[in-house]
């Protein structure tokens, strides 16, 4: 907020070979049918889950008339599992299955946001109810994307690495394409629990294609007495905090995490209320971010080893983060508007795909197979765990502030991650990983 076909279609993979193949993937992972099968279920895994975040806060808005303080509540509540749960589920998956993993939490998003469907059917959907759902859908998230990351090295070469994630990275782009939009439209024109039905039915879909993966996973063994569980989360804590790059990457995240977590809190107030867009309108804004997060994903690929991996860390993170200081400047609901916010959200999706490319090709490179779980549960924990605080920060702000003037305070705030990575070693890695 952390990403190909526009609408609710999903990307087919070429013809093995094909010079066509997507995200410059070598012919030789398309080959593979259970990354093929991770592929597809990943996509339309996100695709159901960025639909559900713009689903549930627009119902509160647009629906159940929440204020600001509400809706900051509503975020945090739904981010409360980053931070309460990343570390032990980094422990866990080092010892599990990653596709057992991926299967079951999809299949509790699918009947938790099913459940969200049966209750606005029958008039029960308020913002308690909303809260108990988005606290559920973010808990089962924590654990499909630490698990996700962590299949991708089992399954796949250490040398295929950057490619592999430019082509989940790419998949998760046109999740971005087509779930606001579809989330927006589908609360605007019919109603909250037709969407979320149909961000249930894609975690269903991603089942039935992650079930497909049949490569038994190289598991890291363990010793008769295995450590307990704070021993391992102490082991990944210490190994993060102990690698110069793996501590700039953590201490950048949430800079941006959480300052990004107060600017879409005050976000989804202004584009609705302030430039008073329809919902549609909304998902169309937001949903610029994919194709930009495709394009990101594309160059992810090529860059890093041509300017080095520094240099486009730093330069993709100024440009994408500091594209959302020219919103507060938009006024009304015109086509120009429209087209300005749509700019804004591709740059920034262009951007923001390539740093976390390139961010996990760095990370999966300088980290043992062993501790893979760990590692990007830590970073998460430390990057993303201060997004309830930034989603309750941006709610009062826009309170006090008010909406246009909290946007800009919040969209300055997020450049501190870029400065981050300029002063620190990472800046400084060259065109081959570690």
């Amino acid at each position: 907020m952390p990403s190909a076909a526009s609408g609710s279609s999903r990307p087919v993979p070429p013809v093995p070979g094909d010079p066509g193949d997507p995200n410059g993937v070598p012919p030789t992972l398309w080959r593979t049918p259970d990354f093929r099968s991770l592929w597809l279920g990943q996509t339309a895994s996100q695709l159901g889950e960025h639909a559900s975040l713009v689903v549930l806060p627009l119902f509160a808005v647009l629906v159940l008339g929440a204020g600001a303080g509400q809706l900051g509540v509503l975020r945090a509540v739904g981010q409360a599992p980053i931070l309460l749960f990343s570390l032990f589920v980094g422990a866990w998956v080092d010892r599990w299955r990653a596709r057992s993993v991926m299967v079951l939490t999809d299949v509790g998003r699918a009947l938790a946001l099913g459940a969200a469907a049966v209750a606005g059917l029958f008039g029960w959907l308020g913002l308690p109810v909303l809260c108990v759902v988005a606290f559920a859908v973010g808990a089962l998230s924590v654990f499909f994307d630490v698990a996700y990351q962590v299949s991708l090295v089992r399954l796949v070469d250490r040398d295929q690495l950057v490619r592999g994630n430019s082509a989940l990275e790419g998949s998760r782009s046109a999740a971005q394409i087509g779930g606001p939009a579809l989330g927006g439209a589908l609360v605007s024109l019919l109603s909250a629990p037709v969407a979320a039905a149909s961000s249930a039915l894609f975690f269903a879909l991603s089942v039935l294609s992650i079930r497909r993966i049949r490569q038994v996973e190289s598991v890291p063994e363990l010793p008769e007495r295995a450590p307990r569980v704070w021993r391992r989360i102490h082991e990944g804590l210490r190994f993060v905090v102990g690698d110069s790059s793996l501590r700039t990457v953590g201490l950048a995240s949430a800079a941006f995490q959480f300052a990004f977590a107060a600017l879409m809190t005050v976000y989804l107030l202004f584009l609705p209320r302030e430039l008073h867009l329809s919902g549609t309108a909304v998902g169309l804004a937001l949903a610029a971010t994919g194709p930009g997060a495709l394009l990101g994903a594309v160059l992810a690929a090529r860059l890093p080893s041509r300017f080095g991996h520094g240099t486009v860390l730093v330069v993709a993170a100024v440009l994408g983060d500091g594209a959302f200081l020219c919103v507060p400047a938009l006024h009304g609901s015109s086509v120009v508007t429209v087209a300005a916010l749509v700019a804004v959200s591709f740059v920034f999706g262009a951007g923001g795909q390539l740093v976390n490319v390139t961010v996990m090709a760095v990370r999966q490179a300088v980290t043992p197979d062993g501790m893979q779980g760990r590692a990007a549960a830590t970073i998460t924990f430390v990057g993303m765990g201060l997004t309830p605080l930034g989603s309750l920060l941006g709610g009062l702000l826009a309170q006090e502030w008010g909406p246009r003037t909290s946007l800009l305070v919040t969209a300055a705030g997020m450049l501190l991650s870029p400065a981050v990575m300029a002063l620190s070693p990472l800046a400084r890695l060259g065109r081959a990983l570690p």
